[in-house]
């Protein structure tokens, strides 16, 4: 080994440190790669910049899944590798090796409160049966939220309104209204909505199933 010229495991384990957050971990080093692999549920989040950077320097390179994507516990995220001798860059890796800013991480998810709105009088009255509660229960056990429960105001417009207000008052951080849904300028549930004082950020979306989608926000002045 000369004099400025590091081997391929150390500057896999420099890599390793400027890139990984308190929410992962590394593998063992093998072949000058180490593996990051997560250490908790989260959405995967990655400094673009920073990454293009070091891919960019020849003689290393981190391969990444991509960023803002949801992670599950021991899944392994990036690479980072190096391949052979590093010998033109061992000033730039010390170097970085200093920092404390790190190229990814992982946001943990918050446990949420959950209200859910079936509409529609079919639902209420029972002539059609709620298929679409259990789907969405399902995939909201996966982000540990709690369910604070579900109403079935049938086609009423204000009643809609007040089962969306009696949820944010219960604490809820989301209301989810399934059910009589439609992208009919007169459909109800929309207006419902809209009647809570909620800003309207979308409604459609141009890929199916999402053509039906509203996404709305609601400041709470109380609080």
């Amino acid at each position: 080994k000369q004099e400025g010229i590091l081997h391929e495991n150390e500057a896999a384990e420099i890599l390793y440190r400027i890139s990984a957050d308190i929410h992962m971990h590394g593998s063992d080093i093998k072949e000058g790669k180490i593996e990051l692999i997560a250490d908790c549920d989260g959405v995967l989040k990655i400094r673009r910049d920073a990454l293009l950077a070091v891919n960019s320097l020849g003689e290393m390179m981190i391969a990444s899944r991509h960023g803002d994507f949801p992670v599950k516990k021991e899944i392994k995220l990036p690479e980072r590798e190096s391949f052979l001798w590093l010998s033109k860059n061992p000033k730039w890796i010390r170097r970085e090796s200093g920092r404390n800013k790190t190229d990814f991480s992982i946001l943990p998810y918050r446990s949420k409160k959950v209200g859910i709105i079936t509409t529609g009088s079919e639902v209420q009255k029972g002539l059609i049966k709620d298929t679409f509660t259990p789907v969405l229960k399902e995939k909201l056990d996966e982000f540990s939220c709690q369910i604070l429960g579900q109403t079935l105001p049938g086609d009423e417009r204000s009643q809609i309104t007040s089962n969306i207000l009696s949820f944010i008052d219960q604490g809820a951080d989301m209301v989810i209204c399934s059910g009589g849904m439609s992208v009919d300028p007169d459909d109800r549930t929309p207006g419902a909505i809209k009647d809570t004082g909620a800003e309207i950020v979308t409604y459609g979306a141009p890929v199916l199933p999402g053509a039906m989608l509203l996404l709305s926000y609601y400041q709470n002045n109380d609080k």
